[in-house]
């Protein structure tokens, strides 16, 4: 049993990688989210510096897209919020699979998430266009839903195959 793990190791790369590029979109959407706010606070004192009208629902959007975003990225870390006051009372086989149905149940949202989002992105969001941005369809408002969903269901995948991995192959204790 433990060579299927081995085989199953090398995939994680790939998990490392999309941790890499999620943060690193974060990043980005946090910088351009700090500038945008700097420049629309600047121009209302400054008066040579534009205080663009369509600042406050572009922050707005790449705030939610923060959000979700970084949400995803904790699942990946383990530091989603989770009920962890009973596990000293609890046998450690009911931890592990109260563990892994919670990662279900989370893996279950990420696909709502993922299925119904996208529905939402491509439908209404499609249809909608920005107040402020007239040319700017809503679909970028509403596509940090289904990108987060995939997000989860990817590190969810992750974290559940490392609590099965942990049932069948014992940490080897460092002497």
């Amino acid at each position: 049993m433990p060579g299927i793990f081995k085989t199953l190791d090398k995939i994680r790369p790939a998990y490392d990688i999309t941790y890499k590029i999620v943060m690193v979109i974060c990043k980005l959407l946090l910088i351009a989210d700090i500038a945008i706010t700097s420049m629309a606070v600047a121009g209302r004192y400054i008066p040579f510096i534009p205080d663009p009208a369509w600042s406050e629902e572009i922050v707005l959007t790449l705030m939610s897209y923060m959000a979700v975003l970084s949400a995803a990225l904790s699942i990946r870390r383990g530091a989603h919020i989770r009920m962890t006051s009973f596990d000293a009372y609890l046998p450690k086989n009911v931890i592990k699979f109260l563990d892994i149905f919670a990662d279900i149940a989370v893996l279950a949202l990420g696909l709502v998430m993922l299925i119904v989002g996208w529905q939402y992105t491509t439908t209404l969001g499609a249809r909608g266009f920005y107040i402020s941005l007239p040319k700017l369809s809503k679909f970028w408002m509403y596509l940090p839903v289904p990108v987060a969903g995939l997000a989860m269901i990817i590190f969810e995948l992750e974290s559940i195959y490392n609590h099965i991995k942990g049932i069948f192959v014992k940490e080897e204790s460092v002497a």
